[in-house]
């Protein structure tokens, strides 16, 4: 594994996602998130880490096929994009920065 450059690993991650998918996954530990196209795994491992101060034990990633859009006649299709769900160890969690208590 490389050494990454901690000012670019929080540019990997895009955003969170907030489903309802997602957040039947938040109760086993599991969070999505949207990243990069181009992120490897350890990569995402290393920036979720960096970036939450918590310890990663998994990462799953998906690449997701690109959907038809049209506008009209004229036929496009979504930008493309890549899932990664990560596990966090038992003792560590985001649910606090995900819903902050009101």
């Amino acid at each position: 594994m490389t050494k990454h450059e901690t000012r670019d690993l929080a540019d990997l991650i895009l955003r969170p996602i907030l489903s309802e998918k997602a957040t039947i996954l938040m109760e086993q530990n599991k969070y999505m998130f949207d990243v990069v196209p181009k992120a490897t795994k350890p990569e995402i491992k290393a920036a979720i880490e960096y970036l939450f101060d918590v310890k990663v034990t998994s990462v799953n990633t998906q690449h997701l096929p690109p959907k038809k859009r049209r506008v009209g006649r004229f036929v496009g299709y979504k930008a493309h994009y890549k899932r990664a769900i990560v596990t966090l160890a038992p003792e560590d969690s985001l649910q606090p920065v995900f819903f902050p208590e009101v």
